[in-house]
C-alpha cells in the first residue's frame, strides 16, 4: 500500500493530518481516540509490511477496518 492510498483510508476512517514532521514523514491523528502516528511519505513505492502495522496499531484501527475503507 503506498502513502496516497493508505492517506486515504485514514481520512475515510475519521483521521486528520495534524503536521509535517522531520524529513519526509507527517504525523497523523485518530480523532475517535486522539492517538497518533507518523507516517512516511516516500511518493509511490509501497510501505514496508511492518510499518504499515505499526501506523494502524498507534492509530487505534484494525486492519480489517482498513481494508473495508
Amino acid at each position: 500500500m503506498t502513502y496516497r492510498e493508505l492517506t486515504r483510508k485514514l481520512r475515510r476512517l475519521g483521521c486528520v493530518f495534524v503536521r509535517q514532521a522531520r524529513g519526509s514523514h507527517e504525523i497523523w491523528a485518530n480523532d475517535k481516540t486522539g492517538a497518533t502516528s507518523a507516517i512516511p511519505r516516500h511518493g509511490s513505492r509501497d510501505l514496508k509490511p511492518g510499518t504499515l502495522a505499526r501506523i494502524i496499531k498507534n492509530l487505534g484501527i484494525s486492519r480489517d477496518e482498513l481494508d473495508r475503507a
